[in-house]
């Protein structure tokens, strides 16, 4: 799955290097014998951004592009859809993407992380549940009323990702297990992307399933 991930990102033609972060010492070693760069880093990171961070440290660039391991369907266009609001306001810190919510299923999944955004494309709240709230027994006209998903891709200045870690987790980041939540309630603008990337983030065994499919079409449709 890893590789997958990683040959994805490396075909975004505005990504310049690929870097997996991982305390996994596993991890590296299928990284390299792919060809690919990792990076083995402490165990006690309360998040991903936090992880990223360490690395960084000592990675010169502007721009770095947090990636999950477990989205194999990555889309690269995604990724430069992500990266783009950077080229045009200059006070940006952080960016991510949201797409639109199609099925009930996914709705009340708490697996799948909803975003809601202001009239700027700026987020407002990042919740497991669905916000404005729906009860199980509730229907909803998905097709009238707009819910959107989160896919864990995050851009972020290099500056900001390194005074990350310096900021006080919240108890709401903590609850929810989203350390966005950190960076949207200590008042930090997080610039959000509507993308037709539809993701299929690997959570559960039947997410696997899914993936392992959707993979297996895409290479007949190729003819690889």
């Amino acid at each position: 799955m890893i590789e997958h991930v990683y040959r994805r990102a490396t075909a975004c033609p505005l990504i310049s290097q690929v870097i997996v972060a991982t305390d996994d010492a596993r991890i590296v070693a299928t990284v390299e014998a792919f060809g690919g760069r990792a990076r083995l880093t402490r165990s006690d990171h309360p998040s991903g951004t936090d992880r990223l961070a360490e690395v960084f440290d000592s990675v010169e660039c502007d721009l770095v592009v947090n990636i999950q391991g477990d989205e194999p369907l990555l889309d690269p266009r995604a990724i430069a859809q992500a990266i783009e609001p950077f080229f045009t306001d200059p006070s940006l810190q952080v960016s991510t993407l949201k797409t639109r919510i199609g099925n009930r299923e996914a709705l009340l999944s708490p697996h799948v992380v909803k975003v809601v955004t202001d009239a700027e494309g700026f987020a407002v709240n990042f919740s497991r549940r669905p916000d404005p709230p729906v009860e199980p027994e509730q229907q909803v006209d998905l097709k009238q009323v707009a819910y959107f998903k989160h896919p864990g891709l995050y851009v972020y200045t290099r500056t900001f990702l390194l005074r990350f870690p310096r900021l006080v987790p919240t108890a709401r980041e903590q609850e929810e297990r989203l350390e966005q939540l950190r960076i949207l309630e200590h008042g930090i603008p997080i610039k959000v992307v509507e993308t037709g990337y539809d993701p299929i983030g690997v959570d559960t065994p039947e997410d696997l399933a899914e993936a392992e499919a959707a993979l297996l079409r895409a290479q007949g449709e190729s003819g690889g």
